[in-house]
């Protein structure tokens, strides 16, 4: 499991992966893809970075564990391959998106559009195995993802970090809210949504603090 990512991510995170930690995590890995059906596909493990530039890092949303089903994860949080159907939250996420911008629901699960423009869609844990949700938790993903947010919030200013549900919300403590914009709201699961997910309205208060800060705005 190679880290094929490019400058700066690379140079940011050098000092996490040679840590003893993720090379044991890194052969726990091995062994899970060579011996069961695991998701994402290998080459898609550390997408959230490859499509997100570090230099061009606007916002940060935060998962906890890839999609455990078949043709869904992608590496990115939330996103599913085009052509999928989308899960529950993703469909939660998109009418939010539809009522909060005043725009159509996207048809196309795939969130890389997103990543793209600098949202980064951080996993907490980077990969599972196929219909066992949580079987790659407390392995050392979370130890590394929290280093992620550690850097990002020690490297830069005025990133929004949008925290959806209890979960993400416990990465507070790795990040300077003196110099961040942290957006909480329950998660948009079908479980949850309905407690103050709708109405929320992050990605119009996203967009409005980015034209704040003369930041483009994301095309969500």
């Amino acid at each position: 499991m190679e880290l094929k990512i490019g400058d700066p991510w690379k140079i940011i995170l050098e000092n996490e992966i040679t840590k003893p930690y993720f090379k044991d995590l890194t052969n726990f890995v091995k062994v899970e893809y060579n011996s069961h059906h695991c998701f994402p596909p290998k080459e898609a493990i550390f997408s959230a970075f490859e499509r997100c530039s570090f230099n061009d890092l606007k916002v940060v949303i935060i998962g906890q564990d890839p999609y455990h089903d078949e043709n869904q994860a992608n590496g990115l949080c939330f996103s599913v391959k085009n052509g999928t159907k989308h899960p529950p939250s993703l469909k939660n996420i998109f009418k939010e998106l539809a009522t909060d911008l005043k725009q159509d629901t996207p048809e196309n699960g795939d969130l890389e559009k997103w990543a793209r423009q600098g949202v980064l869609l951080l996993n907490a844990t980077l990969t599972v195995r196929a219909h066992a949700p949580g079987s790659h938790q407390k392995k050392g993903w979370e130890t590394f993802t929290n280093a992620v947010i550690t850097e990002i919030s020690t490297k830069k200013e005025n990133i929004v970090f949008l925290l959806w549900g209890k979960f993400a919300e416990s990465k507070k403590s790795f990040i300077d809210a003196s110099k961040h914009t942290l957006l909480l709201a329950p998660h948009p699961s079908p479980l949850g949504a309905w407690r103050g997910w709708f109405g929320s309205k992050h990605f119009s208060k996203t967009n409005a603090f980015l034209k704040s800060i003369g930041e483009q705005e994301i095309n969500w």
